[in-house]
């Protein structure tokens, strides 16, 4: 079994998770049946280790992570390699694999220019 963990800074302001967990969302509308999770780097629960384990419980072995940041800056470039060594450590039966953050994606910088330009 597959999972997908659509990862996020984190924030004291409940409200500045709700894209995130819209992303999520409609990844379960677009595969009903798709096991998607948000977890989250500090501040916002649940944070990458809890939803791993929540995940590796019920059995899963391959878990895409997808850091849901728009610039990458420390937290990509650092904090997030060094959560994935120690969770490839504690877990060595799962593959991780971690996709590049969504912001490099030229799909989205063009999707981002679009709606820039488009009249509201």
């Amino acid at each position: 079994m597959h999972a997908t963990i659509l990862f996020g800074h984190g924030s004291r302001d409940p409200a500045w998770r709700k894209p995130i967990d819209s992303v999520a969302e409609s990844m379960r509308q677009l595969s009903p049946g798709s096991c998607v999770r948000c977890a989250f780097l500090e501040i916002t629960t649940p944070d990458l280790n809890s939803v791993t384990a929540e995940l590796v419980a019920t059995e899963i072995k391959q878990i895409t992570i997808v850091p849901m940041f728009l610039g990458v800056g420390r937290h990509a470039r650092e904090d997030l390699p060094i959560l994935l060594n120690d969770l490839r450590n504690t877990y060595p039966a799962v593959e991780f694999i971690l996709r590049p953050s969504v912001g490099e994606d030229p799909r989205v910088i063009e999707m981002l220019a679009k709606l820039s330009l488009s009249e509201l």
